[in-house]
């Protein structure tokens, strides 16, 4: 039987009949293939990214045959057998299918349990020596209709250094049932495949540091081999020299030993950056390790998995490598809870115009002068410094000075900076740095700063840091902690998360100074002056803000009520069963370009543009009011029941469908003066057929947990020669994409009337 969500659902379609039709007609075998979380368990993934050898196609592959029939350097693969082998006429195609025998580190009972003592794999590897490709697929035999583990490898020349070879390696494994032992399994399993990624390259580098070290320095390409009636046909002189496909001779000229160290990276980011890949999209093992540090393969796996979706359903507008890999530290590296916090915090930062707060942000006078803190220097591993005098800070005083969104505002522009600082650092000490060292020096702290409308204020900028910087705090150190401390610690720890509490060293009185103090994190040569130390810091002393500089409360929520950004251009939208939400343009000449940028926070919508003469209007509750054109709000219907598709109004465009978590940037160049209605409705798998459901339609609609869909949106109408090909290129318009991302892709101008892109 199926698993559904929840027995509601399943109620809500009134037919339980449908399920068990599914299931007759299709079975379990392919319910459980079906691109559907219906299931208990989900397929794991795994995905490498492009490890680049400095050495030849050919050499590579005369490194990976030594590999077989047995490899005493890989203890777990106990050998292998031929089953079958192909060879071209021409010697250009060469396929071999191969059964190997793996040993599986297993607890004995387990093994005993199952009856096995090794795993058998089929292995079918094709080398292409014309295209110089190797493609590696495998997949066990046993226990295949338990557990399934599906490889596969490919070995390619690099595209821009024909001299090198490029990796690449994926798989997956599901686990339908074994014993009741799933879980240990999947565990026992990934283990032991990442153990042997991790020995595999190990293996290669061996056999061709192995090749080198016998001279074997060149491997001839291979060419097409002289029949005898051409040969009649060339003249000796003229004919091409013939070599075996692996011809190891060693070549009497200079010492050509390609070297393995790994060479500095140029041009990232404004530093430098990592080899080209054969894809841009893809992520080259050594600028892993240079730029982001050291990642397991399941954790490179997950980046590589989690960057791949967002290039997808972005277009290339993503946030940079080193942003996303902090949210996904952030929840252990699982890949759909760290997808829904960073589309959250990237559709934030979009709302708000974050990405701009550096450029756009002057903080008031009285924040220059009285908000404690400041950037100094760089701790011991090279992370930047920030140093927050938080007990020399009027909180209340600055609260009804400038108002709690202008501090929120000054909070995020130090946490925008800091992770500019951390790229900085990164360039200078020539190694990942993704985050900063906070200490807070709290003497001074009393009753006062306890103020209840201060501490919502500190609550509330640590509920919006947590949520969109995660992972940039690498330590927070707190200083003479005064007895009143445990108090307000009360009041915060709930809202701050576990791997940041971790971080936390908190030092009372003057258990600071000496060793296990602060200068085992901070050089004795930077610690400031009011901490004992000889360096000059320039932090603002602060004290009490003076009375005069105090606004009222009126003026203060006024303030408040700007929300952060005056600049905040973006729109929210609830989208109904049956109830679309609708924007109507009006358009005065024709040629005018009508563009959009939205995201779907909830749900699946189809996105429409349609075109009507007549204004849309939409009545008042109350009958004796007049009609109001061109309503706004949360959801808004225009186009009235009454009116007839292809009379009364026409569809300019192909029905978008768009799904949950995406972003959709476009523009439509009108032809026409009128009208023109933006439409987004509830997407519906079933809308499309009038026949019986498909079974994917079926579990499609029975995971739907909700009966709306959330948009976010922008739009604006500019005159065709203001416009540029695409939304990135919008000098006019205030929407715009991550300015995380080291670089945004444009797509290029439709040549019909739209241009869309996701």
């Amino acid at each position: 039987m199926v698993l559904l969500p929840n027995s509601n659902e399943a109620q809500s379609y009134k037919d339980k009949n449908l399920i068990y039709y599914v299931q007759a007609r299709h079975g379990h075998g392919d319910l459980g293939k079906l691109s559907c979380p219906l299931r208990e368990k989900m397929v794991q993934k795994y995905q490498s990214p492009v490890r680049v050898y400095k050495y030849t196609f050919e050499m590579v592959m005369a490194a990976y045959e030594k590999r077989f029939p047995a490899c005493p350097l890989i203890p777990v693969f106990l050998g292998s057998e031929k089953l079958s082998e192909y060879k071209s006429e021409d010697e250009s195609l060469h396929i071999v299918e191969r059964n190997c025998k793996l040993n599986v580190d297993a607890p004995r009972l387990l093994k005993k349990i199952a009856g096995v003592e090794y795993v058998s794999f089929i292995q079918k590897n094709t080398v292409n020596w014309k295209e110089r490709t190797l493609l590696i697929e495998a997949h066990n035999e046993t226990f295949s209709n338990r557990v399934f583990v599906n490889e596969i490898c490919s070995y390619s020349v690099h595209p821009d250094n024909e001299e090198w070879t490029c990796f690449e390696q994926s798989a997956s494994l599901d686990i339908k049932s074994f014993f009741g032992f799933e879980n240990t399994v999947e565990k026992i399993a990934m283990r032991q495949y990442t153990a042997n990624i991790k020995k595999g390259k190990e293996v290669i580098e061996h056999y061709l540091n192995e090749l080198t070290a016998q001279g074997i320095r060149h491997i001839p390409r291979w060419t097409p081999r002289v029949t005898v009636a051409t040969a009649e046909m060339v003249p000796e002189s003229s004919r091409p020299a013939l070599a075996p496909v692996l011809d190891l001779r060693i070549e009497p000229s200079e010492d050509l030993a390609h070297s393995s160290t790994k060479e500095p990276l140029t041009n990232l980011c404004g530093q430098e950056t990592p080899p080209t890949t054969p894809d841009a999209d893809k992520l080259d093992a050594d600028y892993i390790e240079r730029y982001l540090g050291q990642l397991t393969p399941m954790q490179e796996s997950c980046l590589i998995q989690l960057r791949q979706w967002l290039q997808e359903t972005h277009k290339g507008k993503i946030p940079k490598d080193e942003h996303i890999l902090r949210f996904l530290r952030a929840r252990d590296f699982n890949i759909d809870k760290a997808r829904e916090i960073l589309c959250l915090s990237l559709t934030w930062r979009k709302q708000y115009q974050v990405d701009y707060i550096l450029e756009m942000w002057r903080p008031p006078q009285v924040l220059v002068n009285y908000y404690t803190g400041g950037w100094h220097y760089h701790d011991r591993d090279g992370r930047p410094l920030y140093i927050l005098r938080l007990g020399q800070m009027d909180t209340k005083g600055l609260l009804k000075a400038v108002g709690e969104e202008a501090i929120l505002r000054h909070v995020l522009s130090i946490n925008e900076d800091g992770q500019k600082r951390c790229e900085e650092n990164t360039k200078i000490f020539g190694r990942p740095i993704t985050s900063w060292t906070c200490l807070v020096d709290l003497e001074g702290l009393n009753m006062r700063h306890l103020w209840r409308p201060g501490v919502k204020a500190l609550l509330r900028i640590i509920e919006v840091v947590e949520a969109n910087y995660p992972e940039t705090l690498g330590r927070l150190l707190i200083l003479r902690a005064p007895r009143v401390f445990p108090v307000l610690w009360t009041l915060v720890n709930p809202f701050i998360n576990e791997n940041t509490r971790q971080k936390f060293l908190i030092y009372s009185g003057n258990n600071y100074q000496g060793m296990g103090g602060l200068i085992d994190y901070i050089d004795k040569e930077i610690v400031p002056d009011f901490l004992g130390g000889d360096c000059l810091c320039n932090i603002p002393e602060g004290g009490m803000v003076p009375k005069s500089l105090y606004q009222t409360e009126e003026m203060l929520e006024n303030a408040d009520q700007i929300k952060l950004w005056t600049e905040a251009i973006y729109q929210s939208a609830t989208i109904f069963k049956g109830a679309p939400h609708e924007k109507a343009i009006e358009i005065m000449e024709a040629s005018s370009v009508i563009t959009w940028d939205f995201d779907i926070l909830k749900g699946d919508v189809v996105f429409n543009i349609f075109h009507s003469k007549q204004a849309p209007q939409i009545s008042r509750k109350d009958s004796n009011s007049p009609l109001v054109p061109l309503p706004t709000g949360n959801n808004v219907q225009l186009i009235d029941k009454s009116w007839v598709l292809g009379v009364d109004y026409s569809p300019m465009e192909t029905p978008l469908i768009c799904r949950e978590g995406e972003s959709v940037q476009g523009s439509h160049v009108t032809r026409w003066p009128g009208f023109y209605i933006l439409q987004w409705k509830m997407h519906s798998p079933w809308s499309c057929s009038s026949n019986l459901p498909r079974v994917d339609d079926v579990l499609a609609s029975l995971q739907v947990s909700s009966h709306k869909c959330k948009i976010m949106f922008y739009t604006e109408v500019l005159a065709s020669e203001d416009f540029r090909g695409s939304m990135t290129s919008l000098e006019s318009c205030q929407s715009g994409f991550s300015q995380l991302s080291a670089g945004t892709t444009s797509s290029s101008q439709s040549q019909g009337s739209s241009h869309i892109s996701r």
